[in-house]
């Protein structure tokens, strides 16, 4: 049987970025706005108020956490670009999707963020040469990390919250 906690599959670290990934990686980033947005196309509020899967989120607190998360992201690439080795901040997902605008805030609101905000990160990760990438930084909870393991987890979990809402749709036989 399926897991429907990962759709894709899990994320793997990877021990290092080929160019080819890399720009696989890019496109994926630069996509995810897109796919998110034709994911929820056409729900109506009870469907975005529908869990993915028993225990788990919302459609609409889904969609909320990717831009929650990517804004994170963008930061963490930030700081390791600009930082020697920063030491990066970690935060309660969790506890971020039962906030009230996590929970009932329009799905709309999410989809221009992150438009806007891959629209920006997109063209900061293309400024960067291949060797920018090696940077490092250090994760609270997965320790030292460069910025291509950071780009692979990002390429990774825009589909894999994509799958969350496809799948449900799939599911449902919502089209």
């Amino acid at each position: 049987m399926e897991d429907l906690r990962y759709p894709i599959g899990k994320f793997h670290m990877p021990a290092s970025v080929s160019e080819e990934e890399r720009l696989e990686h890019l496109r994926n980033i630069t996509l995810t706005p897109k796919r998110v947005r034709q994911a929820v196309a056409g729900m109506d509020e009870g469907q975005l108020s529908t869990p993915y899967r028993d225990g788990g989120w919302t459609v609409r607190q889904v969609v909320h956490h990717l831009a929650d998360s990517h804004m994170n992201a963008y930061v963490r690439f930030k700081l390791a670009f600009t930082e020697e080795k920063p030491t990066i901040k970690a935060y309660e997902e969790k506890r971020w999707a039962e906030t009230p605008d996590a929970r009932n805030a329009p799905v709309e609101t999410s989809l221009k963020l992150l438009e806007s905000l891959h629209e920006r990160w997109v063209i900061f990760l293309n400024s960067l040469s291949p060797e920018d990438f090696n940077r490092k930084f250090i994760h609270p909870e997965n320790g030292l990390m460069d910025m291509n393991a950071l780009l692979a987890l990002y390429s990774w979990h825009g589909r894999h919250h994509e799958g969350h809402i496809t799948g449900l749709r799939k599911r449902k036989g919502w089209g």
